[in-house]
C-alpha cells in the first residue's frame, strides 16, 4: 500500500536521508512510503523541455495519484499555517478521494499562532478576535484552517499533533503512519 509523504521535509539539509527514515518508518508498518524527492518511473520525455519547478509539480501530482493515501506534515512553516504546497498536495489528495493523514510537531491552535505571528489581535465584546488589519480570525479550536481539518476528517483520516522537535523527531510522524495502517491495512 503507497503512501505519499507530503511536507516541508524537502528543504532540509539532508531531504533524502530524512525521507529515507521516514520509508524505513511506513515500512515497518506495511506501508511504501513515496517521496516527493523520488523518481517518477516512465516519467513523460516532453517534461525535459519542462522548467524544473512544473516538472517537480508534475512529478509530485504522478506520484500522488500512484498512491492510496497521504501523510502530510502539517507543522507550521515559515509562519503560523502549514507549508502551502503541503497544503496544495492534501486538497489535491482530497480532490481523488484518497485517505488523508496529518501530523505536527506543535500542537498549538491556529488562533495562537496566528495572534502570536501578526503580534497580537483586538477581542470583541461577542468573544471574536480581528487581526491588526481589521481581518476575523479563524477560531474553531482547531490546528490549522478548518478545511485542512476538514479534509481530513472527511477522508476518514486522522490528524495527529503533539509538541516535539520541529525537525528532528520522527514520534509523531510514527504515529501518523501507525494510524494510517490500521486504516489502510484492515481486514474485510
Amino acid at each position: 500500500m503507497r503512501v505519499y509523504l507530503a511536507g516541508p521535509d524537502v528543504f532540509l539539509p539532508d531531504a533524502i536521508g530524512w525521507m529515507e527514515r521516514k520509508k524505513a518508518i511506513c515500512a515497518g508498518y506495511g506501508l511504501t512510503g513515496v517521496s516527493p524527492l523520488d523518481a517518477l518511473a516512465d516519467e513523460p520525455a516532453d517534461w525535459a523541455d519542462m522548467p524544473e519547478w512544473r516538472r517537480i509539480a508534475l512529478r509530485n501530482e504522478a506520484h500522488i495519484r500512484s498512491c492510496a493515501a497521504i501523510i502530510a506534515n502539517l507543522t507550521p512553516f515559515r509562519g503560523p499555517s502549514a507549508d502551502v504546497g503541503t497544503v496544495y498536495e492534501v486538497g489535491f489528495a482530497r480532490g481523488l478521494g484518497l485517505k488523508i493523514f496529518g501530523y505536527a510537531t506543535i500542537a498549538a491552535p491556529f488562533l495562537d499562532r496566528t495572534l502570536s505571528h501578526v503580534g497580537g489581535g483586538r477581542q470583541a465584546p461577542d468573544g471574536s478576535w480581528w487581526d491588526q488589519d481589521g481581518m476575523l480570525v479563524e477560531q474553531f479550536g482547531l490546528f490549522d484552517n478548518l478545511m485542512i481539518e476538514g479534509g481530513i476528517t472527511g477522508s476518514g483520516g486522522a490528524l495527529i499533533r503533539e509538541d516535539q522537535d520541529r525537525w528532528s523527531d520522527l514520534s509523531v510522524f510514527e504515529r501518523s503512519v501507525q494510524a494510517a495502517a490500521l486504516v489502510l491495512l484492515q481486514k474485510p
